[in-house]
């Protein structure tokens, strides 16, 4: 089983950016995609963005050319890099861990962590 703690997110006004961390511990890290999903009061969880093993990027439409994803598997950490962050934006945001080729499903991601709220003023 892999534990993940997401940090860095916090308040930002519009335009703004942050950079969330989710940083893993058990499992073999190089072998699993990791993905950020978010949800916000009222709505569903979403998908944000996700990075497979092989370094392959997916990214909903909502966040893409916004939002970078990376990982560093000497650190097993995987990175969301938020530039020019909407009100939109504001959610809870959690990392998961999938072995899994298909990024988007959330019922295919096997762990989760707690999350990190993100709020962009406007």
């Amino acid at each position: 089983q892999v534990q993940l703690v997401e940090s860095g997110g916090g308040l930002v006004q519009a335009g703004g950016s942050l950079r969330l961390s989710c940083a893993a511990s058990g499992g073999t890290f190089s072998n699993y995609a990791m993905g950020w999903f978010r949800q916000a009061p009222g709505k569903e969880r979403e998908f944000v963005a996700a990075i497979r093993w092989t370094y392959d990027t997916d990214y909903a439409d909502s966040v893409k050319g916004r939002f970078t994803i990376s990982r560093d598997d000497v650190k097993k950490t995987v990175y969301l890099q938020m530039h020019s962050l909407k009100p939109s934006d504001t959610a809870v945001y959690v990392c998961a861990t999938t072995y899994a080729t298909i990024l988007r499903e959330a019922h295919l991601y096997d762990s989760w962590g707690q999350g990190t709220q993100v709020t962009v003023s406007s």
